[in-house]
């Protein structure tokens, strides 16, 4: 995906949120992030694009600490996280191709991976978002979806933080029936190893494999949908594994 789709996808997914936490209301529980409420969820959300705004606004070439959670709620709190989300696109839409700042992920420049980060970041809470509020999720684009797993198991998990650790080595496969894109994720005591390989599955056999449309797989493998909506096959000790300790919290 281009940094212009990203944008595009953050501005639609901020507004998405920003309506279904107004509908659920600010009290309302969070099921998919247990202890949370909907403030809770605009509180870091909102935090986190302001936070991403001041790396690509002010340039900052190190890491740049937030500026806390807001004591605000109801109302208040929506426009907050409403105009949070606003400069965050602008920052982003008006950004120099050759923007220098501190980025935490392999990307083509500090501009690409601060759009795909937040364009994930933002889609991700805004299904959080929607299960507070019920009814059915927003779909989600297959590109989109690719993308955000592509980010999740060759980017975010593959930081020395990922707990994704398992005693003895064993192999998990995504692979999405919808597009073709398919991952091999082998797992050990280190940090989990993805390699991409799309179309036909590359033949060295693996333990578990899990499988379905990319929107499925990629909310599945955030832990926002239980392992029952993806089609899991052979030893389903990685796929548990993963729900287990694939959790990212801010720190």
């Amino acid at each position: 995906m281009e940094i212009t789709d990203h944008i595009k996808s953050l501005a639609t997914e901020g507004q998405l949120l920003a309506t279904a936490a107004q509908e659920a209301g600010t009290g309302a529980r969070v099921p998919t992030c247990p202890g949370w409420r909907v403030h809770d969820l605009l509180r870091h959300t909102g935090m986190v694009h302001r936070w991403a705004t001041a790396f690509v606004v002010e340039g900052h070439t190190s890491y740049h600490p937030d500026g806390g959670e807001p004591d605000l709620d109801g109302p208040e709190l929506l426009d907050w996280f409403r105009e949070g989300h606003g400069l965050l696109v602008d920052a982003l839409d008006t950004a120099p191709a050759g923007l220098e700042c501190w980025s935490f992920l392999p990307a083509p420049s500090p501009l690409a991976f601060w759009a795909r980060r937040q364009a994930h970041e933002t889609t991700i809470h805004r299904v959080d978002a929607e299960s507070a509020r019920g009814g059915p999720l927003s779909p989600v684009p297959a590109a989109h979806a690719v993308d955000g797993i592509d980010e999740l198991l060759r980017g975010m998990h593959a930081r020395p933080k990922s707990r994704v650790r398992t005693p003895a080595p064993c192999s998990l496969r995504v692979r999405a029936t919808d597009t073709g894109a398919a991952w091999t994720v082998r797992l050990s005591p280190e940090p989990p190893q993805a390699v991409r390989a799309d179309g036909a599955p590359e033949g060295r056999p693996v333990d578990c494999e899990l499988s379905g449309p990319a929107e499925r797989l990629y909310v599945t493998l955030w832990n926002r949908l239980p392992l029952t909506a993806v089609t899991v096959t052979g030893d389903p000790e990685p796929a548990r594994t993963w729900c287990e300790k694939s959790g990212i919290t801010w720190s």
